[in-house]
């Protein structure tokens, strides 16, 4: 009998503690993770039997800030755990008077006798509820533990007389070791709980994550489990655990957000709008269905506060369209900034549209999105990197929007890079069909920043109108800006031949002998075929874009990051992202076709080349040997190149072969000597 007690005991605690995990449950809106086991790793490295340290009500939980709603889950936790302990303490003192009950050998008789038969004792199961354990004390309030003499008893026991029998001392030593045991079990299993329940948070916090970062997550929702009646009511406090470092993976790291779409003209009509939000959702959809997201590391964006916007911007300008509502505060004028659109619509000019719901939340997080990805590759947490962002910024200026651009997020992220992380060189690759005047401007005095930009410029008839060649700085940064500005309007349009013969005698020999610690692509794809005269009118290939984006992976280290800025054609701009990420993964591309290997670029294109040669040859000390090469094919140029290392070798084998010899004949004229 005392055996079966025994046992029922056992189920009854673990009945116990099963239901204080459940109610705990019930209390956590938890996110189903497909059962998870409750040993978690984190658990595993607990010392069974040590007991935690007490907390004063006012402490934080561990690794949780102070506050208000931490300091009400605490208080719930201590509360609820407060109400176990004591619920614990009665169902020990029903297990001893239940083994008291159960001595072998006891007898029953009629009141009065003295003798004592096999009592009834009740069995634990898993399925008691908090009702009936407080009927089972109630046996033990009503039941004598001082005296052997008989009492009439009510409820089940009424009409028997128990005799009392001295407890054994080793028996007792025993039964309080146990006690203990199970106090301790009792105490280490919740701590378990809130480590489990602090790891479940973080897995909901990085599911969070690596949704607004665009990946798929199927993750069944866990329904809480229903309370016991006598269950304190549910408050429903979150329990806030700070994020934990996301280890990324060693790769190309990507960034985007579906907010940024939500910028766009209150008409509703993209069609007549080139800058609409199907051009980074078309992007971003060519990238999974390619499988290309997949292989890349996807981080999340953030907003960019109006201190980093200030590294390159007014203060004016980022009050005007960086915040709102303090737009309301602002002087009236500033109503006559705005124009009236023929579409009906908002805008700064006639192009660039304003929204005044979403338009300065997504610039901001267009801006800090790429200081993100910027941050994380200069830091070696990512190999590289590409944000598929907008709007665009290389046209901002420091209080002017314009061009589709209100913020400009490459010249932000280069100015963070020098302040944060004291980035000594920085190289910003401007290869958009339009002259990024906002990043020119923002380094034009600064030779820490070489700012290089492949645009049309027709002589300045051009959009933007700015980035002629003899623009090259002012004061220290002269020099550090350099603007490949081809003339000749498209007669014919530039290809793959003239760009790829400036990266090869002038973007290539510039870059390599500046050296930059990290380089930065404004990277427009509106030189790509496929977009209107006014809007580029150029006829290069897609896959051009990913031969010129490994020739820059050589630089710094790797430390490359691209960021989107024009183009408007869906085609083009998805098949030119889609060529530059596989360049950045490091993946096979596609072979350049022999007619472009053959093709010697166009005379305008020489022209304008042999321009930029004359103004920073003074400057830039490699020109002066690619500058013999200008009007050559790639291929030609390959097979020089080839040639003249051939002939290097050969020269310098024959310096080394001369030494030798010389050493040879040392020692014989030194015995002639002697």
């Amino acid at each position: 009998g005392a055996q079966l007690v025994t046992g029922g005991g056992t189920a009854g605690h673990n009945a116990l503690l099963q239901h204080m995990v459940l109610l705990e449950q019930s209390h956590s809106p938890m996110v189903g993770l497909g059962g998870l086991p409750m040993t978690s790793p984190t658990v595993s490295k607990l010392v069974r039997g040590h007991r935690p340290l007490g907390r004063t009500q006012s402490a934080p939980l561990p690794q949780q800030p102070c506050g208000q709603t931490q300091a009400l889950q605490q208080l719930v936790v201590q509360q609820q755990h407060q109400q176990f302990l004591e619920k614990h303490k009665l169902f020990q003192q029903q297990h001893i008077i239940n083994k008291i009950m159960s001595k072998p050998g006891d007898q029953v008789s009629p009141p009065g006798s003295g003798a004592v038969v096999p009592s009834r004792h009740h069995q634990s199961h898993p399925e008691e509820t908090e009702e009936e354990l407080r009927e089972h004390q109630g046996l033990s309030s009503s039941s004598s533990t001082s005296s052997s003499s008989s009492v009439p008893e009510t409820g089940p026991m009424r009409g028997l007389v128990i005799k009392q029998e001295p407890l054994d001392l080793q028996e007792q030593e025993e039964r309080e070791q146990r006690e203990r045991q199970v106090e301790q079990d009792f105490l280490f299993n919740q701590q378990a709980l809130l480590l489990e329940q602090q790891r479940i948070h973080q897995l909901r916090n990085y599911r969070a994550s690596i949704e607004a970062a665009g990946l798929p997550v199927s993750i069944a929702v866990h329904r809480p489990l229903s309370r016991a009646q006598s269950s304190p009511a549910s408050a429903s406090f979150p329990i806030v655990v700070q994020e934990p470092p996301v280890k990324h993976q060693f790769t190309t790291g990507l960034v985007y957000d579906s907010l940024m779409q939500k910028h766009q003209c209150i008409c509703g009509n993209a069609t007549i709008h080139p800058e609409h939000a199907g051009r980074i959702q078309s992007i971003w959809s060519r990238l999974q269905e390619t499988g290309l997201r997949s292989q890349c590391e996807c981080i999340r964006g953030r907003k960019a506060s109006q201190e980093e916007l200030q590294t390159v911007h007014s203060e004016a300008h980022v009050l005007l369209y960086g915040t709102n509502p303090l737009r309301q505060k602002l002087d009236s004028s500033v109503n006559s900034m705005f124009v009236r659109l023929p579409c009906g619509g908002v805008g700064v000019d006639s192009d660039t549209i304003w929204n005044e719901v979403h338009s300065s939340a997504a610039a901001r997080l267009a801006v800090g999105s790429v200081v993100e990805l910027v941050f994380k590759v200069a830091l070696g947490e990512l190999k590289n990197g590409f944000a598929v962002v907008r709007p665009p910024g290389h046209h901002a200026e420091e209080s002017t929007p314009m061009g589709f651009c209100y913020f400009n997020s490459v010249a932000i992220a280069a100015k963070l890079l020098q302040q944060r992380l004291n980035v000594s060189k920085i190289l910003i690759v401007d290869w958009d069909v339009h002259h990024g005047n906002g990043t020119q401007q923002a380094f034009y005095a600064d030779p820490s920043v070489l700012y290089l930009s492949l645009h049309r410029y027709d002589d300045g008839n051009f959009f933007p109108g700015s980035g002629a060649p003899d623009e090259v700085g002012s004061g220290a940064g002269e020099g550090f800006s350099v603007n490949i500005a081809f003339t000749g309007g498209l007669e014919p349009p530039m290809g793959d031949a003239e760009y790829l013969a400036a990266f090869r005698t002038l973007v290539m020999p510039i870059a390599n002998e500046f050296a930059p610690d990290m380089v930065l692509v404004s990277s427009g794809f509106d030189a790509v075929d496929g977009h209107a005269p006014p809007l580029g009118g150029y006829k290069l290939t897609a896959k051009c874009f990913g031969y010129l984006t490994r020739q820059l992976m050589a630089l710094a280290g790797g430390r490359l990051v691209l960021a989107l800025e024009g183009g408007h054609d869906l085609t083009a701009i998805c098949d030119a992202s889609e060529a530059c990420i596989s360049a950045l993964l490091g993946n096979e591309l596609d072979p350049i076709s022999f007619e472009v290997l053959q093709q010697r670029p166009n005379a305008n294109a020489v022209h304008s080349m042999e321009k930029v040669v004359e103004i920073h040859g003074k400057y830039w000390c490699s020109l002066q040997r690619s500058a013999s090469t200008l009007g050559c094919s790639l291929s030609e140029a390959l097979q020089r190149d080839t040639e003249e290392a051939e002939t290097v070798s050969a020269m310098a084998s024959l310096s080394v072969a001369n030494k030798h010899k010389r050493t040879e004949e040392e020692p014989m004229e030194e015995e002639a000597l002697i």
